[in-house]
């Protein structure tokens, strides 16, 4: 479908650059890149050559052995992911982790309280934070704590311990934004729990509210809980591209965004499998 939609000229025509581009050189571009080779069948080959030496086999089939070639620009694209996606790791982890725990203890505290003012106002505080757009909470995040209160970089990434000023922001942003639509739907399954017969056989022998919501409620919907989880793993990558371009972070997410912006096809078309492959992966583990 990629190439289908995005013709191989196309590619050699966008990297050249300009309107006017000889036909000379958008062969010469696509014979120095590997763009000259038919597309899906290869009638002048021998045997398995009618299929393997073809751009669907090259740029598309190899991916699933996660052979990825080389960039556009003539980089090595495994090197590239492998050395990223390690910093994507240290940022989309903690989100996660945290992004979890947070919601599960909010939504622990509304069904504690349930049905009483601290329950209403806390769910409609989730509405409101649910409502906001992530652009939204970066922005002003970038604008008070970085540039008014000088608490945290506005952008930037170095190794070692002093790593975690430059986290701190963004992660602490995304459990914000995440926060409303995680504790609704863990809420919805606490109290789903909370009113089933053995809790109330529970309550009837006399044990206490906390402890008939952590041993007996939290144990039992772990289940539809940890099913969430794995399938937020896909949009945890999807987050970290929104959070990585705007701090400057040199993850995954920032390569797709220079990726997209100096129309470099091969880098696109590779993080657009890689995406899949984790999404159909996370589900199937769901």
């Amino acid at each position: 479908m990629f190439f289908a939609v995005n013709s191989p000229d196309n590619i050699a025509r966008l990297n050249i650059g300009g309107k006017r581009v000889t036909a000379e050189a958008i062969e010469q571009w696509k014979a120095s890149h590997g763009y000259n080779k038919p597309l899906w069948f290869n009638a002048e080959a021998k045997g398995v050559g009618k299929i393997t030496d073809t751009i669907f086999y090259d740029r598309s089939l190899r991916l699933f052995t996660l052979d990825f070639g080389s960039t556009d620009s003539g980089r090595d694209l495994r090197h590239e992911i492998g050395t990223r996606i390690l910093v994507s790791l240290t940022l989309a982890g903690p989100m996660l982790l945290l992004t979890v725990i947070v919601g599960i203890a909010f939504s622990l505290l509304l069904v504690f309280f349930r049905a009483s003012y601290l329950d209403f106002w806390g769910t409609v505080l989730c509405v409101v934070m649910m409502s906001i757009s992530s652009l939204f909470y970066i922005i002003m995040a970038q604008w008070f704590f970085g540039k008014m209160l000088k608490l945290a970089p506005l952008s930037g990434f170095v190794p070692g311990l002093n790593l975690l000023k430059f986290l701190a922001l963004p992660i602490i942003l995304d459990i914000s934004f995440q926060l409303g639509s995680e504790a609704r739907l863990f809420r919805a399954m606490l109290l789903e729990e909370a009113n089933k017969d053995y809790v109330r056989t529970a309550r009837s022998k006399g044990l206490s509210e906390a402890v008939v919501l952590f041993r007996h409620v939290l144990r039992n919907a772990w289940l539809p809980v940890l099913t969430h989880v794995s399938a937020l793993l896909p949009y945890a990558s999807l987050a970290s591209i929104i959070f990585e371009s705007f701090f400057g972070i040199p993850g995954l997410g920032t390569y797709v965004i220079e990726a997209i912006v100096g129309q470099d096809f091969a880098i696109v078309h590779a993080m657009v499998f890689l995406g899949s492959l984790l999404y159909i992966l996370a589900y199937l583990a769901t």
